[in-house]
């Protein structure tokens, strides 16, 4: 893989969990569902196809809030299994007729795989040692 980096952290922030929740059903169910709580589906589906990224077309994303074009292939499965969704129930339909969808397993695999990407490469790019190679000051050199 070779990790694009990421120019916008604060985007990436908004973008990992929101896959996250599309990723699990007992979330949606718990969360989206209970009138008291702010995230539901409108919320998630802002976050990745509207405010910090764009599921549709996330390959101008690469770089920015997406690390690998292994990422941006999973965002594009992830978007078109949703706009499968949203084609067969309409925009305007509650959550629970979204998550009643029979396509709606697609959706959750698709996220589910992004999702195990991105945390992934999130934990190999902070893995990564800082400065491998350089010489401590006052110590040898590891050999």
């Amino acid at each position: 893989m070779t990790d694009h980096g990421v120019a916008l952290p604060h985007y990436r922030l908004h973008v990992v969990p929101a896959v996250v929740a599309l990723a699990s059903p007992t979330w949606q169910r718990e969360v989206w569902l209970d009138p008291d709580q702010f995230e539901d589906l409108g919320y998630t589906v802002h976050v990745l196809f509207d405010d910090f990224c764009e599921a549709d077309d996330p390959q101008p994303w690469l770089g920015q809030c997406l690390r690998s074009q292994e990422e941006v292939e999973l965002m594009a499965r992830l978007g078109a299994a949703y706009g499968a969704v949203q084609n067969a129930v309409g925009a305007a339909a509650r959550d629970e007729v979204y998550l009643d969808s029979p396509g709606w397993p697609a959706v959750v695999a698709a996220a589910a795989r992004l999702a195990q990407v991105m945390v992934a490469n999130d934990c190999s790019a902070l893995c990564k040692p800082h400065g491998a190679g350089r010489l401590r000051s006052g110590g040898p050199a590891a050999g």
